[in-house]
């Protein structure tokens, strides 16, 4: 990731990249802060997503009410939904969405790496049949990010 955000915010995993690219919300959660304090943006998009995961970081139970990313495949929108419908404090496995889909385990995967949007669509809570899955499609500190997500959420004992 550059560090071209319009919004920062600074988490106990690290930080939370907020940005617009070309016209949709794109969020990026990276293992260290590139600036010591949060920034805030003049988007309204960026703007309201700033301040709906400050409040999920205080309290895992707050909700999201941002619109769907227009982004992406008609089957990408359907596991996004399907995925942004899990509650916090809840998780399910790849399966699981698949079978809600009709769909295959992999694919359901594939869309869930392609989440423009993390925490708002809550893919760390997707998990794989026998332990934890991936997260952020294979980045080296996407496993202790999501871990520390889901014991953010009570799912999951941090160590």
């Amino acid at each position: 990731m550059s560090h071209h955000f319009s919004a920062l915010i600074n988490a106990p995993f690290g930080a939370v990249a907020i940005s617009m690219q070309a016209g949709h919300l794109a969020i990026d959660l990276l293992a260290e802060s590139p600036a010591v304090e949060n920034q805030m943006s003049a988007d309204v998009l960026v703007n309201q997503a700033h301040q709906q995961i400050v409040k999920y970081l205080q309290q895992a139970n707050s909700p999201f009410n941002m619109p769907m990313p227009e982004q992406g495949t008609a089957f990408q929108q359907r596991v996004w939904q399907a995925i942004a419908s899990i509650p916090p404090g809840q998780t399910r496995t790849y399966g699981q969405l698949a079978e809600q889909l009709n769909s295959g385990p992999r694919a359901v995967a594939n869309a869930c790496g392609a989440n423009p949007t993390p925490l708002i669509i809550p893919c760390h809570r997707v998990l794989a049949k026998n332990g934890m899955g991936g997260f952020m499609q294979g980045n080296q500190n996407g496993l202790k990010i999501k871990r520390w997500l889901l014991a953010h959420e009570g799912i999951y004992e941090h160590r």
